[in-house]
Order: structure tokens, then C-alpha cells, then sequence
């Protein structure tokens, strides 16, 4: 199938998941969450099949972890640490994504800000966690290693596919900071979508990255 079609049709499924998030109809939500995911883990298969075999591998097993992560976390009652862990090999598998081809010379510049982000969103949030205290501290130092290796490969690879990497990374530390200040602040009206747009972005742009 061509990629074109299978974007086309990952675009259109997401866009009706957020609709049918929206309108409460749980088993269009159910059907179409998941759709959408394995339409972006086609995309990620078919897309070149010139890429890294190890990059392309490792991004396809996070898009399949995320996968998991996201048939627990859309369940009326949703199981939060399941899906949390989840995601976290998913974050695993992309970090092992874009260690590939890196050289050691890293540029010190973007830890700045990841880590300014990571000191201000667990200030924020831990007097809320309780018992979920490190779980999430260890969830946000391992997608902020994510994104920083992103950002590595954007300097060391004048590619799109690095370039679309780094989108996708940071999109997704969007997403799950939104996540975050639901579950453990407050929710909000325009939360769902926010969440849900903003994680299709991350995990396509990751898809078309290989």
C-alpha cells in the first residue's frame, strides 16, 4: 500500500478517534485508537526500505509497545501504571532508535533546557503523586533522555528523517506532560484533544522518521 494512502488513512483515523473521544462513544474509541496506531506502525514498516534495519526495528517495537500502552490507558478504568510502563519500553526502544550511528561528540546545549523542563514539571507535580512519586520521576528522566538523543541526531544527521524524529520526540513530551497534569492536577476541556492530537503527531512523524 502506498504511504501516502496509509497517511491519509492514519490522518482520518485519528482525526475520528478525537471526535468519537468527544462524544463519548467508548467502543468507536476502542475500535479506532488502536486502528490508528497500526496504520502508523505500517507506515513505519513500508515507509523506506532503504533505512537502518536496527532504527527501523527498534522504532517499530516503541510504536508497538505504545500500542499496548494505549489499550490500557482508553479503558473506562484506565490502568495507569500498566500503560505507564509501557510507554516507558516504548521510550526504551525509541532511545535505542536514535542511539544508532551516533558518534560521543553530543552537543551539550539542548540538556539545558530538557533539564530545566524535568526540574520545573516534577516541582509542579510531586506534592500531588503519592505513591506514584518515582514511577513518574523515572518516566520523565527516561523521555527527556529520549528527546535530548533526538535533538543528537538532528545535529549529526542533516536528514529529514532526523528532523521528523525530533518533532515526533518532542510532541510526545508534550503529550504525556498534558497526561501528567490530568491525572495528577486537574482535568480541563480541551485536554483530550490536545493529548490525543499532539501523540498521533508524535508517533506518525516517528514513523516517517525511518
Amino acid at each position: 500500500m502506498n504511504v501516502v494512502i496509509l497517511i491519509s488513512l492514519a490522518f482520518l483515523a485519528a482525526a475520528l478517534t478525537i471526535l468519537a473521544d468527544y462524544q463519548a462513544k467508548r467502543k468507536l474509541v476502542y475500535l479506532l485508537r488502536p486502528l490508528t496506531m497500526l496504520l502508523i506502525i505500517a507506515i513505519a514498516f513500508i515507509g523506506h526500505r532503504e533505512s537502518d534495519s536496527i532504527y527501523r526495528m527498534a522504532i517499530s517495537g516503541g510504536l508497538v509497545f505504545s500500542l499496548a500502552g494505549d489499550v490500557f490507558m482508553m479503558q473506562r478504568r484506565k490502568r495507569f501504571t500498566a500503560g505507564l510502563l509501557m510507554f516507558l519500553i516504548a521510550q526504551f526502544f525509541y532511545i535505542r532508535a536514535f542511539l544508532t550511528g551516533l558518534t560521543l561528540r553530543f552537543s551539550p546545549w539542548p540538556l539545558i533546557p530538557l533539564l530545566l523542563y524535568a526540574l520545573v514539571f516534577m516541582w509542579f507535580l510531586y506534592p500531588r503523586l503519592g505513591k506514584m512519586k518515582i514511577p513518574v520521576l523515572i518516566y520523565v528522566l527516561v523521555i527527556i533522555t529520549m528527546v535530548r538523543l533526538a535533538a543528537e541526531r538532528s545535529f549529526q544527521f542533516h536528514e529529514t528523517g532526523p528532523w521528523l524524529a525530533i518533532f515526533g520526540a518532542v510532541f510526545f513530551m508534550l503529550s504525556d506532560s498534558v497526561v501528567a497534569f490530568i491525572r495528577f492536577v486537574r482535568p480541563f476541556k480541551a485536554a483530550q484533544a490536545i493529548i490525543l492530537s499532539t501523540y498521533f503527531l508524535a508517533q506518525g512523524l516517528l514513523a516517517l522518521s525511518v
